[in-house]
C-alpha cells in the first residue's frame, strides 16, 4: 500500500509546552487520571472517542497545565501508538481545516472568501460553511484517531451525531448546496480510510448513501510532534 500523497503546501498549528506522563485510567468521557512524578492527577480528555488504543494504563500520554480553577489539572494533548504519536484532541481538527481553507492550501476549497463556523442546517450544526466565486458549501470535521495495521478508521464509538450530519448534508445537496466531510486523521501512519463498519454500521452505511447523493469525502493526514500538528497528505477513502 502506498502512504499519502503529501500537500502542496503544509500548515501547523502549534502546540504548547507538554510533559509526558503515564495515563493510569479513564473516570468518564472527558476526565482520566494520568501519574506526573509519582502522583496522580486529573486530567481533561478533549475527545469522546474511546481511543482504547491509546488511552490504557501504562501508556505516555503528554499533557499540559490547565489554568487555575479549572476542574482538571492538565489536559490530555497528546498519545503515543508505539512510536507514533498521536494528537488526541477533536477540536484540533476544525482549527486546522479552517486555517487551510482561509489559506487556499486546499486545492478542492479554494474560490471561498467567507468561512462561517458552526452554521445551523436542519437539526444538525455543521462546522462550516463557505461562501464565495466558487458558490456555497457545508463542511463537517471528523477528527480520527484510530489506525488500524495502516487503515484510518471512524467512528471509534457508535456516532448517532455523526450519522445525523451525513444525512443533513445529503439533504443540502438536493438543495443546491455542495457539501463535503473531511476526515482528518491526526497521526501519520494512515495508508486509506475507511468507515468503521464493525463499530457503527449505520454511520458506514450513512456515509455511503451521502456519497451517492453527492456529498464530497476526503481523508486527510498530519504529522504530529510535540511541537506542532501539520495538514500533511491526502489518502484514499474506501468505501
Amino acid at each position: 500500500m502506498n502512504g499519502p500523497i503529501k500537500l502542496p503546501q503544509s500548515i501547523s498549528l502549534a502546540l504548547p509546552e507538554t510533559i509526558a506522563a503515564k495515563f493510569v485510567e479513564r473516570k468518564n468521557r472527558f476526565v482520566g487520571l494520568v501519574e506526573l512524578d509519582g502522583q496522580i492527577h486529573a486530567a481533561h480528555v478533549p475527545s469522546s472517542g474511546r481511543m482504547r488504543e491509546l488511552l490504557f494504563p501504562g501508556n505516555t500520554v503528554y499533557i499540559t497545565p490547565m489554568p487555575p480553577g479549572k476542574r482538571t489539572s492538565h489536559r490530555i494533548l497528546l498519545a503515543a501508538y508505539g512510536k507514533t504519536l498521536v494528537s488526541v484532541d477533536a477540536l484540533l481538527p476544525n482549527r486546522l481545516i479552517y486555517r487551510a481553507v482561509a489559506s487556499n492550501i486546499l486545492a478542492q476549497f479554494t474560490g471561498y472568501d467567507d468561512i462561517i463556523k458552526e452554521v445551523g442546517y436542519g437539526t444538525s450544526r455543521i462546522d462550516l460553511f463557505l461562501k464565495g466565486e466558487a458558490g456555497r458549501c457545508f463542511m463537517e470535521i471528523k477528527s480520527v484517531t484510530l489506525v488500524d495495521e495502516g487503515v484510518a478508521k471512524f467512528p471509534d464509538a457508535p456516532s448517532e451525531r455523526g450519522t445525523r450530519h451525513l444525512i443533513e448534508l445529503a439533504g443540502a445537496v438536493t438543495e443546491g448546496f455542495r457539501a463535503a466531510v473531511i476526515f482528518l486523521v491526526q497521526r501519520d501512519d494512515a495508508v486509506y480510510f475507511t468507515p468503521n463498519q464493525v463499530t457503527d454500521p449505520a454511520f458506514a452505511q450513512a456515509l455511503r448513501q451521502a456519497v451517492a447523493a453527492g456529498v464530497e469525502v476526503y481523508a486527510l493526514t498530519c504529522q504530529v510532534t510535540r511541537e506542532a500538528v501539520t495538514l500533511w497528505g491526502q489518502i484514499p477513502v474506501h468505501l
